[in-house]
């Protein structure tokens, strides 16, 4: 027992000093791991403050250089402000200068102007002087006072004024007079064409004959239904007077007279005559009279031999076949126009198939001119537009009857053979005989007046070219004998348009060197 506890004691002992050797042991190296460490720590506080120090002195250095930029452009700056002060400086003086010497110019001028101001006013003196004497020896000389003469220069001024008023005023007159009859006798030309009115019995007027003149009766129906209902669905008046077997339909309008003449003529052949077989009739005879007018517009292209044309300026055509002018058929006359035109156009080397369609539709107007209010020759051209036309149709149709300059060789070209087909004797149911004689009337009017030497009527009487005797005839006489000559020609004679009155006066001076 005392062995175990000794033992214990032992291993007690030796185990406390293992302890105490190891904690001394433990101890030595914890503190040799301190003291390593608070030397780095002394290293790298030693090299944080050397940057920081290094760091800062950098930074005065750059903040240095940067005081040192700025005082530099700052000087610059007062350098250039200053420069420019002084430059503004002697600018004004320069200013102040120039006008101190203009100053002084000015001056001068102004005691030189002082000094001739003087001498005028004593010039004006003497010339006042002068005239004062002058006129005292006028009116000694004359026996007339100032007032006196000044009395007759204006009585004279007057009668001078006077004369060139009434001068100008009898020149506006008969300006006026001109404008007026030209606008005249072309209102009363355009209603005479769209109305068809120089031959009325002829061109407004159709007759139906009827098989015996109980007809009439049955026409008239009972009081009056039959002629109230084909009057009123064909827009034309029926004329039921003593002439036997016949009735006349009278219209402006030829394609409602040509359908009442075809309802008319069926009604009658047909023998029903009662207002539902009078309208049915009507709408047959409107079928019909398309028809023809389609057919008719088809062949007057056909014989132009034109393609190409829109369907409804064809039926437009064919519409013109029931137009007269002046008693001629308007659509004959324009393939008259198409082919002259076109003959025309191919002897000068110009568009032939232009001035033919042109010449074709130049009167196109004319289809419709009872429906649209204008002129045909706008009508025409607005139909063309409308219908795709070239500018160059167009163009023709406007300018045909010369209200327009014609800017081609086409539309002249139609222009003349338009003349050409209305002025031929014969062409406008005018008799050669009567076309003859009023030329010759023309001319004869013409020589009967004083100072004609010769007198020639031209384009087929539109026009009445006289030649005057210079010796006898004055410029202003020549005016006022074309004025006379136009008087004596419109109240002697009758014909259709107007007639140009040209008086035509030339004086030459001719010598020899010899």
């Amino acid at each position: 027992m005392p062995d175990l506890l000794l033992q214990v004691f032992v291993l007690v002992v030796v185990a406390i000093g293992g302890m105490a050797i190891g904690y001394n042991y433990r101890k030595r190296i914890a503190e040799g791991k301190i003291s390593s460490a608070e030397e780095a720590a002394k290293r790298i506080v030693d090299e944080a403050e050397k940057q920081a120090e290094a760091t800062q002195r950098e930074a005065i250095l750059e903040a240095k250089e940067e005081i040192h930029k700025l005082r530099n452009e700052f000087d610059r700056e007062v350098r250039d402000r200053r420069n420019e002060i002084q430059r503004i400086e002697r600018r004004v003086q320069q200013k102040e200068e120039n006008l101190d010497r203009k100053m002084v110019s000015l001056e001068s001028k102004e005691d030189s102007l002082n000094k001739k101001k003087k001498d005028i006013e004593k010039v004006e003196q003497e010339i006042r002087s002068i005239h004062t004497k002058r006129l005292s020896e006028l009116e000694k000389i004359s026996e007339m006072t100032r007032d006196q003469a000044r009395e007759m220069l204006l009585q004279s001024v007057e009668r001078d004024i006077a004369h060139d008023v009434a001068v100008k005023i009898r020149e506006y007159e008969n300006r006026a007079k001109e404008d007026a009859e030209r606008k005249a006798r072309s209102i009363i030309s355009l209603a005479i064409q769209k109305s068809a009115a120089e031959h009325v019995a002829e061109a407004t007027v159709s007759v139906v004959e009827l098989p015996n003149d109980e007809m009439k009766g049955r026409i008239i129906g009972r009081e009056g239904r039959n002629i109230r209902t084909l009057e009123t669905a064909t827009g034309i008046d029926l004329i039921i007077d003593d002439t036997p077997e016949a009735v006349i339909l009278s219209g402006f309008d030829p394609i409602r007279r040509e359908i009442a003449r075809i309802s008319l003529e069926k009604l009658v052949l047909d023998g029903r005559i009662h207002p539902t077989r009078i309208e049915e009739m009507v709408e047959k005879a409107k079928k019909e009279v398309e028809n023809q007018i389609r057919e008719e517009g088809e062949q007057a292209v056909f014989e132009a031999g034109i393609h190409g044309i829109h369907p409804e300026v064809v039926k437009l055509l064919g519409r013109l076949k029931f137009r007269t002018s002046y008693g001629q058929n308007v659509l004959r006359h324009s393939i008259e126009v198409a082919r002259l035109a076109s003959i025309m156009a191919d002897e000068l080397g110009a568009d032939v198939k232009l001035a033919k369609r042109a010449g074709l539709l130049h009167d196109i107007g004319k289809a419709v001119d009872h429906e649209v209010e204008g002129p045909h020759i706008q009508i025409g051209a607005d139909l063309a537009k409308k219908y795709k036309e070239s500018p160059e149709v167009v163009h023709a149709i406007l300018a045909h009857h010369g209200d327009i300059e014609a800017n081609t060789v086409e539309a002249v070209l139609v222009q003349a053979a338009d003349a050409i087909s209305a002025a031929r004797p014969g062409a406008r149911r005018e008799s050669l005989e009567a076309y003859i004689k009023r030329l010759e009337k023309l001319e004869e009017i013409a020589n009967s007046f004083a100072g004609v030497e010769k007198s020639f009527a031209i384009q087929a009487g539109r026009e009445l070219r006289i030649i005057v005797k210079p010796e006898k005839v004055s410029d202003d006489q020549a005016i006022l004998m074309a004025r006379d000559i136009v008087k004596s020609v419109e109240k002697e004679l009758d014909y259709p348009g107007q007639i140009k009155i040209n008086v035509i006066r030339e004086t030459r001076a001719i010598e020899y060197a010899k």
